[in-house]
């Protein structure tokens, strides 16, 4: 946990892919959401179809009290615990701590490139936890308070995972927690009251995080006076599960829970059914070049190896909307605080620069990406929806 930071706190998010299931469970768990169905749908659309997808993403709805992005839906995540860097974790990965970072595959990318996040050395900060296993640990922790979704394995399976790790190319879809209901709903109380209580669940339980199911996606940062004084630095994971788990909302900062298809959640999200987050957003289109579960993962697992690139979005205002400018953009410009003004130079090197990497916000339902740019680290291209009527219209 790095308390030095400036401007923001460290937070975890998790993309949370599962196979569809079509049971009652299920269908009680995934209410309609009619965007998906109507006009819009099936008109002017680059996405594919949501009957192509195979697999839907979990997405819990913000308490309207929040005080960070109420009512967004997001995905599962929130800020890194003290205890989630504890030295108590050596304990139970103790059959992992011989393995490079408790046997995650080594990131390709150079260090000195790499995120702050993921490159900060925890040890000068007084942990011996790696941040690639903390952050991960933030992720699955978090995951299980907010939506009951428990991944992690038995400790008796651990001999079976150490030996997974001596094949670089095993890749495989994990499930989630078999414990009982009313045993998880015991711990997840006490995990919310303290987060520490997560450490001693898995003793007790003699259960491991399943750090190893999580790949790295992503690093976003909270742009200046968008939304509030709170600024988060977070790492995205993404994880690929066979089928749907048993969900709930935590009845606290969750209102409610969705699994629907990336495509089903833009749509809605365009019909101003519900209101998505720009990198839930930009996750979602991305997300979209993959409708089968099994091509997300496979590339998931390949990529995530590569590293990734930090992005402070820098919000300004123009022609009465509002831009948010990503690294790669031709006026991306950026001070350590995320202050930054659109370069109106009008030279003719600025006019033959063609490089896009932004999104313009008509309003809180109504965003356009524009995007040229190839991404870094081997990652996608979001695909791209065409302007909608409200595009025209700022409503800031």
């Amino acid at each position: 946990m790095n308390t030095t930071l400036k401007h923001w706190k460290e937070a975890a998010t998790m993309i949370l892919a599962a196979g569809q299931r079509r049971n009652a469970d299920f269908v009680s768990s995934r209410a309609p959401l009619t965007a998906s169905t109507g006009p819009e749908h099936r008109r002017g659309s680059n996405l594919p179809p949501s009957s192509l997808f195979d697999y839907d993403v979990l997405l819990l709805k913000r308490s309207g009290k929040s005080g960070f992005m109420p009512n967004a839906y997001v995905f599962p995540g929130g800020t890194v615990d003290s205890s989630d860097f504890s030295s108590d974790w050596l304990d139970i990965f103790r059959s992992f701590r011989h393995s490079p970072i408790f046997g995650l595959r080594k990131v390709k990318q150079p260090p000195e490139t790499r995120p702050p996040i993921f490159a900060t050395d925890r040890l000068k900060l007084g942990s011996p936890i790696p941040g690639e296993v903390a952050l991960r640990i933030c992720a699955v922790r978090e995951t299980f308070e907010e939506s009951g979704v428990l991944l992690v394995v038995p400790k008796r399976e651990e001999k079976s995972l150490l030996k997974s790790f001596e094949d670089a190319s095993a890749s495989r879809h994990f499930g989630v927690s078999d414990l009982c209901s009313s045993e998880l709903s015991k711990w997840r109380a006490l995990v919310n009251q303290n987060p520490s209580n997560f450490i001693r669940m898995c003793r007790e339980l003699e259960v491991l995080p399943n750090i190893w199911a999580l790949h790295e996606w992503g690093n976003w940062l909270t742009p200046k006076g968008r939304y509030g004084a709170t600024r988060f630095d977070t790492a995205f994971f993404i994880c690929c599960l066979e089928e749907i788990p048993h969900t709930v909302q935590d009845e606290k900062e969750i209102e409610q829970f969705q699994w629907s298809t990336p495509s089903e959640l833009l749509h809605s999200y365009r019909a101003r059914e519900l209101w998505l987050a720009p990198p839930q957003f930009y996750e979602l289109s991305r997300m979209c070049r993959f409708p089968l579960l099994n091509d997300l993962h496979n590339f998931a697992s390949q990529r995530g190896i590569e590293g990734c690139e930090q992005w402070l979005p820098v919000i300004i205002p123009h022609d009465k909307h509002l831009l948010s400018l990503l690294p790669g953009d031709r006026d991306y410009l950026q001070d350590p605080s995320g202050e930054s003004a659109l370069d109106e130079t009008e030279d003719q090197d600025v006019q033959k620069d063609s490089r896009l990497h932004r999104m313009l916000i008509s309003d809180s339902y109504s965003t356009t990406l524009q995007i040229t740019i190839t991404p870094k680290y081997n990652h996608l291209l979001p695909i791209i929806l065409p302007a909608s009527s409200q595009d025209s219209k700022s409503q800031f």
